[in-house]
């Protein structure tokens, strides 16, 4: 994927909504050797293989030293341990509505050094890894997906009785199968009878410009053991508690899959989302508190998280709609600027300029394209400039559900050729279709200085130095126009200054005078 991202990433910069005018890259990523980085957070490097204490053989010998006096046992399978080696984007999203959980690293294999990604050496880098999976024995496996089964694996299942071994005792069983297995070390101290927990915990992120901890919302936590795997999501107040219990120390990790549909990626490999791995610990579960002091990509994942979960949450009481599902953010901290492309919704891809600056690469873009990307330098350690910088671009694709690909191809259209001519992503305002970006960003800064002054209080007047001026929908709102009535103006028709106004005077014709007044003062 690096030749990927090396020519991905220009097009990117260029071909964006930006929230910061200027230059977007403050200096040349090829010379720093951030690039890399921004988009990874570091390689795992796995050891020897391990004996799977689920496997269907071992299980069933350990049946055999529980129970010696039982007659022949063949306990049966009841998942697959699996590997699947997708193509494409699609064939990712074809397993995982299939209910595939997967994994980038086998599950069978020590642990060296962890990381959040892990690229076969058998696959060329320009390609993706191979995917492992632990599925029922039932899977429907699609068909065109390359696959392999690893294993035959039995799991004891709470509550589900197995025919024929009504009577196993199957904590003492998996115990027993770990233990001979050489797997051991891994089993929690015995304190009491029936050891096994259901993980559960809090993962919080302190906001200092709040002065308090927050959740870590919605987000996706993983736990296996082997490939006894289970998922669960967090609460708006970064509560969690697993569906399974375990014995035996689980791997756990923050994987940036939302539970309202958004993910936030990419690592240096193609996966569904980025993941940060917290490594092994008690079966009860981990508490986290992440501050400016943590590790910083796994801060910067939590604030954008937050950001988007809260705008989700949020859209509905405000009149506003919510970005479309599937949304896709990259982080990238090698650039201060952020932008909102809305590629994987269709947007850009259209757009004369971008396919010609794109070229051949235009169909690897379309297959791997996120919609928003927050850039993340100088912000890193702090909470409310990241949670703002991604509210200002979720608004960005409020306003896409509006009006869609063919307005924005227009809109991007013209911050790629304002930065070709002018070195600067808005323009001076003078250019054809400025009007695009005029309304945009009006919108965004007024939205993001609202939701900033709601959370954090202050009078902010971010954009309000550009040549368009987010002051008039900050003043209309103050005088009563609601966000719902501002929101509601933005249709596929606005296209510039005069058409805003017209359509805010035709949504709210009781403040036709303030409307008038407001925009009068501001006209050009």
């Amino acid at each position: 994927m690096k030749w990927f991202i090396r020519l991905l990433l220009p097009a990117l910069v260029l071909a964006s909504c930006d929230k910061e005018a200027g230059t977007p890259l403050t200096e040349d990523p090829g010379s720093t050797g951030e690039r890399v980085v921004a988009l990874s957070h570091g390689a795992m490097e796995l050891g020897q293989r391990l004996d799977n204490p689920y496997s269907r053989a071992n299980m069933a010998k350990a049946v055999s030293r529980v129970y010696p006096t039982r007659s022949e046992v063949d306990v049966p399978a009841n998942f697959l341990y699996v590997r699947f080696l997708p193509k494409s984007d699609d064939d990712f999203v074809t397993l995982m509505d299939l209910g595939a959980e997967l994994f980038d690293h086998p599950l069978d294999r020590e642990i060296l050094v962890d990381g959040d990604y892990y690229h076969d050496p058998s696959v060329p880098e320009e390609e993706i890894s191979w995917q492992y999976a632990v599925v029922p024995v039932d899977f429907r496996f699609p068909d065109g997906i390359e696959r392999e089964t690893l294993e035959e694996c039995f799991i004891p299942e709470e509550g589900v009785v197995t025919r024929g071994f009504e009577d196993v005792d199957w904590d003492s069983v998996e115990e027993c199968s770990f233990r001979s297995t050489g797997n051991g070390d891994l089993l929690r101290v015995q304190t009491r009878a029936k050891a096994k927990t259901r993980p559960s915990g809090k993962i919080t992120i302190k906001d200092e410009k709040l002065k308090k901890t927050v959740g870590v919302s919605g987000v996706k936590i993983v736990a296996n053991v082997f490939v006894k795997v289970s998922t669960t999501y967090t609460d708006a107040q970064g509560n969690y508690s697993f569906p399974a219990k375990f014995s035996a120390k689980p791997k756990y990790s923050l994987c940036f899959q939302n539970k309202l549909g958004f993910t936030i990626g990419m690592n240096l490999v193609l996966v569904p989302a980025s993941v940060s791995t917290l490594g092994k610990n008690d079966p009860d579960g981990v508490d986290l508190t992440i501050d400016s002091k943590s590790d910083k990509t796994l801060f910067r994942r939590c604030a954008v998280n937050n950001a988007a979960y809260d705008h989700y949450q949020r859209c509905p009481s405000l009149g506003v709609s919510a970005p479309p599902k599937n949304l896709r953010f990259w982080i990238l901290n090698n650039l201060r600027a952020s932008s909102t492309l809305m590629m994987h919704h269709g947007a850009i891809l259209d757009s004369k300029l971008v396919s010609n600056f794109l070229e051949a690469y235009k169909i690897v873009v379309q297959v791997f394209s996120p919609d928003i990307t927050i850039g993340s330098k100088n912000k890193n350690g702090k909470y409310d400039e990241l949670y703002s910088t991604a509210t200002h671009e979720l608004a960005h694709a409020s306003h896409f559900v509006n009006v869609r690909s063919s307005y924005w191809n227009i809109l991007a259209s013209y911050v790629l050729s304002s930065y070709f001519t002018t070195g600067e992503c808005y323009g001076t305002g003078n250019g054809e279709d400025a009007g695009y970006c005029e309304v945009a960003e009006m919108w965004a800064y007024h939205y993001e200085n609202m939701i900033y002054k709601e959370r954090y209080g202050g009078n902010p007047k971010d954009g309000c130095s550009n040549w368009f001026h987010p002051e008039i929908l900050t003043t209309l709102e103050e005088g009563g126009v609601t966000r719902a009535q501002i929101f509601s103006s933005l249709k596929p028709s606005v296209t510039g200054l005069q058409a805003l106004k017209d359509e805010l005077i035709y949504v709210c014709p009781a403040k036709k005078t303030l409307i008038t007044n407001t925009f009068k003062k501001y006209m050009r």
